[in-house]
């Protein structure tokens, strides 16, 4: 007679998750309340208990030194089984979060949620994420396979979608409709993939209450596991060596298999069980049920059916097993035309001891074991027509699996992304997605100039800018139908201005920009193309740094960005060029993007005065000087957001989403916590003085309001020469109105009244400060001689007598023109 266990109250009821750690030291529970529970295998104690945490969690999956925990609120949040405590957060999702699961490795988490897409995140950091977005329904189960290369998706539109992430984009590779029935993601009953241990085929519940086993290689069905429940199927499981499956239904049953005879084994009676698992190395298993019940089942397997729990990994049911003709083509051949041995012809015995005795049979011949290299691990050779192996084994120079390639193969460089910049001043545009259309809307900040509007989109646009005078869109290549480019005026004179081009079939859209004159978009193919405002093709050519990753535009010129050669930490340089393409000049040809170690660009655009500016991942907000002048740019830092004064102490942990350089300022979005991308509804825009990071006061200084006073005139002073020689620039390159050059002046007298200042604290300091006071008199640009008779009262106003003459000699050089010569 089974024994029955006593379930352990761990959880409100609702909702219940478990699992074993991979070395099946710890249980992890989690379920409606705000308590994570941690068990201890072989211990009757009471569990470890990691309290505040989310409510209403909704997805477990655990690591030998951590463990992931998905709620509703859309967290999914990183706890360590060392300390018991809050680590970090792992990414965020608008919408509440469904299910979680780890590579083998533990190297990459999979999460969905009820987004249209699943993002697989790198949980040793959390901004490298890769992205599944082509769901046409919300994603109910995740399942990854034993190689880490596959991911199994069981959506709620009934079909089953097999991705690839051996590469940087996730790759769609097989789909399986009918398999499973439409549920809903909060419903219990299931519809998850479970992957064999061998890795050649996956269990999966049908809608007629039996499990049905599927082939990797051909999407055949195979074995099926039918006729045990009279209910729905709510968990599935197999046995660590794939010799037994466990399944429950809402029959108040779970049934375990023989997977070889697929007949039932055992049965337990166990109500409203809705998550199961085995121990990984032992005679265990657990389960939860739908009132929070945990159960703890030791010695869970009779002795008659223990030995199929202890035998090595067994293969998955086929009905024709291709084991076999595996080894049928691994059969050696001779050279020469020669006819193969007939299998009754005897072969030659051997001698006493013989080698063949010594090492038993060829490998290529029919008594070979049961061996599946299914994982590229390396357990079967193939061997060509001469017998001899192939060199399949050996990684090809794209590595052994592309996705990590950056991480421990330096020749395998690690490319930048394509990526739309997105917000500016003027607005922004945002879409719904209604299943079969996109509702699209553009909202202004400015309603008294443009007035909102919304339509219904049936091309499914992903990508969006807008300016001043219109609003671009694009969507990607669908099936037959090619990429589409969309631009829609603000305002017209005429009954209808706006225009559609299709782009060449196979081409899709990298990004896109607008600016008063043209239209830009880049390209998968490396193309860029550029229309004028009314859809006139203009230019097209083939962008030298590829592949492409983003592009922006302000009047007639346009920026675009591309990958190039590798560094030497593996990654390829980020390279721009800047051309007028109404002039069809070059102002800056494939110069570097200067980012440090490790760190990514976020966002590029120009400024209200046209300057390209870049943001990037170190919280960094960079200008480009003197890029009219081709060989001399430059980018130049403006603001370091982590040594602003509202992070000091480390009391607020926040990030900036850029939206624009206007008005001398930094306009962004502030994020809170871990978020990463601005959320909706949108927040207000925040704006953050320059501030260019010059030096940092010394401890023992912090305290002395002058040497304080001192260090902000000469941030003031830098700050103040950029403004004044991008200023200059952009006077010097256009027909200067007469207000710009008034400006240019008063630009120059500011400049000169910073150092104004900044004599007069070195004066006051002592005479032994006279040299470094002089120096800065002669960072002066004044040539009137105002602001140099200035200075030499200065000086005389606290008795630096020898100062104040060097001064006037220094006035009378300037005025003599003198200065200049000796320069």
């Amino acid at each position: 007679m089974q024994q029955r266990v006593r379930g352990r109250p761990a959880h409100p009821n609702g909702p219940t998750f478990l699992t074993y750690t991979p070395d099946g030291t710890k249980l992890v529970t989690a379920g409606s309340n705000n308590v994570i529970r941690v068990y201890t295998t072989g211990s009757d104690g009471e569990p470890t208990n990691i309290d505040d945490c989310q409510e209403n969690n909704t997805a477990l999956a655990a690591m030998n030194g951590i463990f992931i925990v998905g709620a509703e609120d859309g967290s999914v949040c990183v706890y360590s089984l060392d300390t018991y405590l809050y680590d970090r957060m792992l990414v965020r999702c608008t919408l509440p979060i469904r299910d979680i699961a780890l590579s083998p490795d533990g190297l990459w988490a999979a999460v969905a949620s009820d987004e249209l897409e699943i993002k697989i995140v790198d949980t040793r950091d959390m901004t490298n994420v890769l992205y599944v977005r082509d769901l046409p329904k919300p994603p109910k189960h995740l399942s990854f396979h034993p190689s880490g290369s596959y991911l199994a998706v069981s959506c709620t539109d009934g079909i089953v979608y097999i991705y690839s992430i051996s590469t940087e984009e996730p790759a769609l590779t097989k789909q399986f409709d009918g398999l499973i029935r439409s549920l809903e993601t909060d419903d219990e009953r299931s519809s998850k993939v479970i992957w064999h241990p061998d890795g050649r085929a996956f269990a999966i519940p049908t809608a007629t209450r039996d499990v049905q086993v599927i082939s990797r290689d051909d999407g055949e069905k195979q074995r099926a596991f039918s006729g045990g429940h009279m209910g729905d199927i709510t968990a599935i499981a197999w046995s660590p060596n794939g010799a037994m499956l466990a399944t429950s239904a809402s029959d108040r049953k779970i049934l375990i298999w023989n997977t070889k005879t697929q007949k039932v084994i055992a049965r337990y009676d166990y109500s409203g069980v809705i998550n199961l698992v085995w121990h990984p190395h032992e005679n265990n298993f657990s389960f939860v049920t739908s009132e929070g019940e945990l159960f703890i089942y030791p010695n869970f397997l009779s002795q008659e059916n223990l030995q199929l729990l202890q035998q090595p990994l067994q293969p998955a049911p086929f009905i024709h097993d291709p084991l076999s003709k595996t080894s049928l083509s691994n059969r050696r051949f001779l050279a020469n035309g020669l006819k193969q041995p007939s299998e009754d012809r005897a072969r030659r015995k051997g001698t006493p001891d013989s080698l063949d005795d010594i090492l038993g049979p060829e490998s290529g011949g029919e008594e070979d074991d049961f061996v599946e290299d299914d994982d590229g691990a390396g357990y079967l050779d193939e061997v060509n027509g001469h017998g001899k192996r192939t060199n399949d084994h050996l990684d090809g120079l794209g590595g052994p699996n592309a996705k990590r390639r950056a991480t421990y193969q330096s020749w395998q460089p690690q490319i930048h992304q394509p990526f739309q910049p997105g917000l500016n001043l003027t607005g922004f545009v945002w879409t719904v997605d209604q299943d079969t259309h996109h509702t699209v809307t553009v909202e202004f900040y400015d309603r008294e100039l443009h007035r909102d509007f919304h339509f219904t989109d049936p091309y499914l646009y992903d990508k969006a800018c807008l300016n001043e005078h219109g609003t671009l869109f694009s969507c990607p290549p669908s099936g037959d139908n090619p990429a589409i480019i969309f631009y829609r005026p603000h305002e017209t004179w005429t009954s209808r201005a706006d225009w559609r081009t299709q782009l060449p079939i196979g081409e899709d859209v990298t990004s896109i920009s607008l600016s008063d004159s043209y239209v830009t978009v880049t390209t998968s193919t490396n193309y860029v193309r550029v229309f004028t405002l009314f859809g006139t093709p203009f230019r097209v050519y083939r962008q030298k740094s590829s592949p492409t990753v983003t592009c922006a535009s302000w009047r007639d010129y346009v920026l675009t960005m591309g990958n190039g050669a590798v560094g030497g930490d593996g990654c390829a340089k980020l390279l721009y060029t800047i051309e007028n393409v109404k002039r069809d000049e070059v102002c800056q040809s494939e110069d570097i993007v200067a980012l440090t170690e490790n760190t990514q660009i976020r966002s590029v655009f120009f400024s209200d005065t046209g300057d390209p500016c870049i943001y990037d991942s170190s919280g960094t907000l960079l200008i480009l000087q003197h890029w009219r002048m081709p060989g001399q740019a430059r980018w130049v830092p403006l603001l370091d957001t982590t040594t602003l004064e509202r992070l000091a102490g480390g009391r607020k942990e926040e990030t900036y989403w850029p939206v624009a350089v206007a008005q001398n300022k930094f306009h962004c979005i502030i994020l809170k916590g871990g978020d990463q991308y601005p959320y909706f509804p949108k927040p207000l825009l925040s704006e953050f003085e320059f501030q260019v990071p010059c030096t940092t006061a010394l401890v023992e200084e912090s305290s002395d309001s002058s040497l304080g006073e001192g260090r902000r005139l000469q941030e003031s002073f830098v700050r103040s020469s950029l403004m004044l020689s991008l200023f200059e620039d952009l006077v010097s390159a256009t027909n200067a109105s007469h207000g710009q050059r008034t400006e240019l002046n008063r630009r120059e007298v500011e400049l000169d009244k910073v150092l104004l200042q900044l004599l007069n604290m070195e004066c006051r300091e002592g005479e032994e400060r006279g040299m470094k006071a002089l120096e800065i008199v002669g960072l002066m640009r004044d040539r009137s001689g105002k602001m140099l008779e200035a200075a030499g009262k200065v000086a005389g106003r606290y008795g630096r007598t020898v100062l104040q003459e060097k001064i006037n000699e220094l006035a009378e050089r300037r005025l003599m023109g003198m200065d200049e010569e000796e320069s």
